[in-house]
């Protein structure tokens, strides 16, 4: 903890933190019961990378209904970081690759280091993404893109993964930690339900057709501005106790 700041760190750097049965309970456990106090979340990786994917030593043959029931423990998981209660504010460096790159997708804002490199091997495994990645990464980057990775084995570099949107921030060699804490810092000021909603709301409404949408903005809009925060900051930024956008 720092703050209202909750560190979250992959550490498992002898197997460049591959994620395996246990892993994905933590996480799922972790993300389901942050403390009260916590209004945001830095996720990482301990030693050289962020995530290299699905445990492959750890991999048994499963019948389907057994294959169904463990690509739903990654759902289950990654969609507490998604759609939790607080933002989570991804570092990349080295590998984030298959289920690396499926969690890290599932972070609100992710900042990347050079070091950084994405791809999605499962096509040439023989295997399919299972950790919400065909439904998460194609709203990232494009099908076109995701299925050029799966199909070629195709590996995306930090500046290229920056500019198709797989990171929204790239940083210098071993600034990550300390952008994203910025920036941490940042969102943990912001109002918790107007920090839920962009968490929530957003991404649904975007979804919807634009009558759908407009009428759930409203709503959503409605309730944001009732809330006691809301109405605090709107007060400071009348009475000039708030910056103005720039400055």
């Amino acid at each position: 903890m720092r703050g209202a700041i909750a560190e979250v760190r992959l550490n498992r750097p002898a197997k460049r933190n591959a994620l395996n049965d246990a892993s994905i309970e933590a996480l799922h456990r972790c993300f389901s019961t942050l403390p009260d106090g916590v209004r945001v979340v830095v996720l990482s990786g301990v030693g050289e990378h962020f995530s290299a994917g699905l445990d492959l030593s750890e991999l048994s043959e499963r019948s389907v209904a057994e294959g169904i029931a463990h690509s739903r423990g990654w759902h289950a998981a990654f969609d507490q970081v998604q759609f939790g209660r607080v933002p989570v504010i991804s570092v990349l460096h080295g590998a984030v690759v298959g289920g690396g790159l499926e969690l890290a997708s599932s972070t609100h804002i992710r900042v990347a280091e050079p070091s950084a490199f994405y791809g999605l091997p499962e096509g040439q495994r023989g295997l399919f993404v299972g950790g919400g990645g065909s439904a998460r990464i194609p709203r990232l980057i494009g099908v076109a893109r995701m299925a050029d990775m799966m199909l070629t084995g195709r590996v995306v570099r930090a500046d290229e993964g920056q500019q198709i949107g797989l990171s929204q921030y790239l940083v210098g060699a071993g600034e990550g930690h300390a952008k994203a804490l910025a920036l941490a810092e940042r969102v943990a000021m912001n109002a918790p339900l107007s920090n839920f909603a962009v968490m929530h709301a957003l991404p649904r409404i975007a979804e919807q057709g634009q009558a759908a949408g407009l009428f759930t903005e409203a709503l959503m809009a409605a309730i944001a501005q009732g809330d006691p925060a809301a109405k605090d900051r709107m007060q400071a930024f009348l009475d000039g106790r708030a910056g103005k956008v720039g400055a």
